[in-house]
């Protein structure tokens, strides 16, 4: 085994033991509705979705397991950026934009999403979505600064930013946050 297959072997076990950490963790936890202003908070305050003819640029992000290439990302206020996301894991992940506070406070709706069978290790099942919709009244992301992207796929977040202030792109598909994976979003004027 290389070097390398040891290092990603050892990453996608502590995942699975963040991942069984927190659930059990977050079971007790109270779960607001994903897609709500609890779910990332107002993003008015960091910025909006935006138009792909706005974008000044794209940004090609690739999300392994607990890490982002690149790992930080410079952008000026007011620039809208389209974000390019390729899934190269073996596992779903997010590339969210918020504040480290938003990112907190969305944990227990992607973790709702695990408990209803929506958040599946390697896949996002549509069908339990469309009933923890149906049973809920929300339940897949339906936020401009976040995208859910199953392995081998792609996703894209076009996002106008707007002040500066500290950002993270995140991953919050339980325990990926909390085993290091996120990225800096560095806003210059």
């Amino acid at each position: 085994m290389t070097y390398r297959m040891m290092m990603r072997a050892a990453a996608v076990a502590l995942a699975l033991t963040v991942s069984s950490a927190g659930i059990a963790a977050a079971q007790t936890a109270s779960h607001g509705g994903h897609g709500s202003a609890d779910s990332h908070g107002s993003t008015t305050s960091i910025g909006q979705p935006g138009k792909p003819y706005e974008a000044s640029r794209t940004v090609r992000i690739s999300m392994h397991e607990n890490y982002y290439e690149p790992e930080s990302v410079s952008v000026s206020a007011g620039e809208t950026i389209r974000f390019l996301i390729k899934n190269e894991g073996e596992f779903v992940h997010e590339f969210a934009i918020a504040t480290a506070e938003m990112h907190k406070s969305h944990a227990p709706e992607m973790m709702m999403m695990v408990e209803h069978g929506v958040l599946l290790p390697d896949r996002i099942d549509q069908a339990a979505a469309e009933k923890m919709k149906a049973s809920m009244g929300h339940g897949m992301h339906d936020e401009g600064n976040s995208v859910l992207v199953e392995p081998g796929k792609s996703g894209e977040v076009i996002w106008r930013f707007s002040e500066a202030q500290d950002l993270q792109f995140a991953c919050n598909v339980p325990g990926h946050y909390e085993s290091g994976m996120m990225g800096d979003i560095k806003i210059s004027h």
